[in-house]
């Protein structure tokens, strides 16, 4: 019997979903890393937008948590150009500033809640993409 060489439809698409995906979380942390730019914009130009809250477990200074906010985001956008080359290091590390976005958009629900748990659900959707795409042979 001789052995033939034939290529696997499936693993062709499973490529091609998996590209789509990381497409997918690139385009998302970078709309999610603009959304935390302007909100650290937002809190390091004028305290009065966000609202205030005297009795909160977590009290932070506006000003200091808008220049955390906008350092986050421009991270984000970077790594999501890293995404677009399918770079194994721009998953890594956009898991990881996924993550810590998270956290920060947690602290930061009783400042702005309808914009942190849309951006708590954004960087969820990018954790899930980036964690599904399998490595390349």
């Amino acid at each position: 019997m001789s052995r033939t060489m034939s290529t696997n439809p499936r693993s062709d698409t499973s490529q091609a979903w998996a590209g789509g995906l990381t497409a997918f979380a690139a385009v998302l942390l970078f709309i999610a890393g603009i959304l935390d730019f302007f909100r650290g914009i937002m809190a390091i130009a004028d305290d009065d937008v966000y609202l205030s809250t005297p009795n909160y477990v977590f009290k932070f200074d506006l000003t200091s948590w808008g220049w955390i906010q906008l350092i986050l985001g421009v991270i984000a956008m970077a790594v999501s150009a890293g995404l677009f080359t399918r770079a194994t290091w721009a998953r890594v590390v956009g898991v990881g500033i996924a993550a810590l976005l998270i956290i920060a958009n947690f602290l930061s629900i009783p400042y702005y809640p309808f914009w942190s748990l849309t951006l708590i659900a954004l960087y969820a959707f990018v954790i899930w993409a980036l964690c599904v795409v399998r490595r390349e042979p």
